[in-house]
């Protein structure tokens, strides 16, 4: 039995209550970050391995815990390599320093801008030296995200950097296929446009795309949404103007304003769509598990890295006008490369897995335990119109009131112990960690 310690905040068969994901802040301004840790336990959810998640603590004084409890640390990252994440990097740095089995980084990527500029890079040069130093003492090589990154990690001087994209992608392994199940998209046609709050030239868009397209739903991951959704009201800065900031907006009262706390209910929301667009990462990343076709507007070197990697189409989000048609770039769009390249990419993505002493669900049989233990679960889903989907949009009377109640108890979000339920207590730093982007 190989024991692996997986950097993720809990298991994928925990369901937490959304008044709770709420008040306690659990997706911590970013829902996309369990797509690909979740991701990474379907696929190394073997019979053979056992799974601990770490509740993203990067402690230095648990290494010798960790050295005799786990014969592997697994470790995906997201955008990493940023300033806003230079402490937590020193952090893990200093915690991998400490520990005698192997690491895994499974996928990180550095953040720039649309030019791939190196300079704004410059303040992290030393500390992500330290961190690749200590993962190549302790494996082969390192899995980076895309070109950008891996550009940057030779401008430090790595050459052992293998560019593996992101788990989110293998989900369902060496199978993936992008297609068109419409010749071409209608004014009534069921689309999923994404975008975050940060990103304030989108917010003219989505009010005029909403206002054309009766079927568009605004998959958002912020936690503003969220609260919108849940408590019908934004509890601290308001987003940018075109995005919903209170319960009269349309795309709010028509249920068509969505946030998915869970990958699971987001997958399959996104295979009853005809097409997904926008700005996120994962919002287009979970598009291509889904087999849903999907195009990326590109606002940063992360999401056009890893477009590129995948071949996904995409554009500049800053070429966009308000009056885009979405019909425009699913006519434009080819999946043809997407498809015929992902062999190639799973080919890489196994043997990296491979040289770090990893098995994976489907050289062992396939995912059917771990679908069937998934399948069994209600995960509920804000906004919905009630059923499966989880809660009504007008919450039941006293959930407000626990919602407040839990927001004083706890401002930022609780990750997991290692052996411990969901809702132990944890540290605030390995709270932060969770927000990567």
């Amino acid at each position: 039995m190989q024991r692996v310690l997986l950097r993720t905040p809990r298991t994928p068969f925990d369901v937490l209550a959304l008044e709770r994901v709420l008040g306690e802040g659990l997706i911590a301004g970013n829902a996309g970050n369990l797509v690909f840790l979740h991701a990474a336990w379907r696929l190394l959810a073997t019979p053979g391995t056992e799974i601990t998640p770490d509740g993203l603590r990067s402690r230095p004084e648990d290494a010798d815990r960790i050295n005799d409890e786990h014969d592997v640390y697994v470790i995906p990252f997201a955008n990493a390599f940023r300033r806003q994440f230079k402490t937590k990097l020193d952090r893990w740095t200093a915690l991998i320093e400490r520990l005698r089995i192997p690491v895994v980084i499974l996928g990180v990527g550095a953040q720039s801008d649309l030019d791939y500029r190196l300079e704004p890079l410059a303040d992290m040069d030393e500390s992500v030296r330290a961190f690749v130093r200590a993962a190549l003492d302790r494996g082969p090589s390192i899995g980076v995200r895309g070109e950008f990154t891996a550009r940057y990690l030779a401008h430090l001087g790595f050459r052992d950097v293998e560019v593996i994209g992101c788990p989110s992608v293998f989900l369902n392994g060496p199978h993936v296929h992008v297609e068109k199940r419409e010749p071409r998209l209608g004014p009534d046609a069921r689309i999923a446009f994404n975008t975050a709050p940060s990103q304030a030239e989108a917010g003219p868009l989505l009010d005029s795309l909403q206002g054309r397209l009766p079927n568009l739903s605004y998959v958002a991951q912020d936690q503003a949404s969220l609260e919108l959704l849940m408590l019908g009201r934004i509890r601290h800065e308001l987003p940018p103007e075109g995005f919903p900031r209170d319960a009269s907006h349309p795309l709010v009262r028509g249920h068509r304003l969505r946030v998915f706390t869970e990958p699971w209910p987001w997958i399959d929301f996104l295979r009853g769509q005809h097409f997904t667009f926008g700005s996120r990462a994962h919002g287009n990343l979970v598009s291509v598990a889904a087999g849903t076709p999907c195009y990326v507007l590109a606002h940063d070197s992360r999401t056009l890295e890893l477009a590129r990697y995948f071949d996904i189409p995409h554009r500049p989000l800053g070429d966009v006008a308000s009056t885009l048609d979405p019909a425009a770039l699913y006519d434009e769009a080819d999946y043809g490369p997407l498809n015929r390249g992902h062999a190639a990419r799973w080919a890489t993505f196994e043997g990296y897995l491979r040289r770090h002493g990893l098995e994976h669900v489907f050289a062992t049989g396939g995912s059917e335990t771990f679908d069937q233990a998934i399948a069994r679960l209600n995960f509920p889903v804000p906004g919905g119109r009630g059923g499966t989907l989880g809660l009504p949009y007008r919450l039941r009377g006293g959930i407000s009131r626990r919602l407040r109640r839990l927001g004083r108890r706890a401002r930022a979000p609780r990750a997991v112990e290692p052996g411990q339920p969901v809702g132990s207590p944890s540290s605030a730093d390995a709270r932060a960690d969770v927000a990567e982007g």
